[in-house]
């Protein structure tokens, strides 16, 4: 029988193998379309625990600058003139961090900058 659903349950499953390695965890999470971190990192102790995670938005060709910061504006809450800065940041140094807090609100943020066209990724604070 098999067919469509028993590949789609077949790559699901390959999602969760055990003994897996970060690397090949975090491109299957990619190819699912999940948010994954910029940089995998281990958990080094209560320090680690402490750094805030924050939101890196890229450069790209595609979108237009006041259209990255029409989304820093309606997203972020950002003024004009702070959503300005953010993307020129983003335009001239290629990246800008846009957003810090908790793993799962800068997962989140990325999702919604994903869902307005925006190259972005999470990392912990440096």
């Amino acid at each position: 029988m098999g067919g469509f659903f028993d590949a789609r349950r077949r790559r699901t499953l390959d999602l969760m193998v055990p003994g897996s390695t970060t690397d090949e965890f975090d491109v299957r999470m990619m190819a699912a379309g999940q948010a994954v971190p910029a940089e995998a990192e281990a958990v080094e102790g209560a320090a680690a625990v402490d750094r805030p995670w924050v939101t890196v938005v890229w450069d790209d060709p595609v979108n237009l600058m006041h259209y990255v910061t029409f989304i820093f504006q309606k997203l972020f809450g950002y003024s004009k003139a702070k959503a300005t800065e953010l993307m020129l940041e983003v335009h001239n140094e290629g990246k800008a961090v846009v957003s810090s807090g908790t793993r799962d609100k800068m997962e989140h943020d990325v999702e919604r900058l994903h869902a307005a066209g925006l190259w972005a990724t999470m990392q912990r604070d440096e």
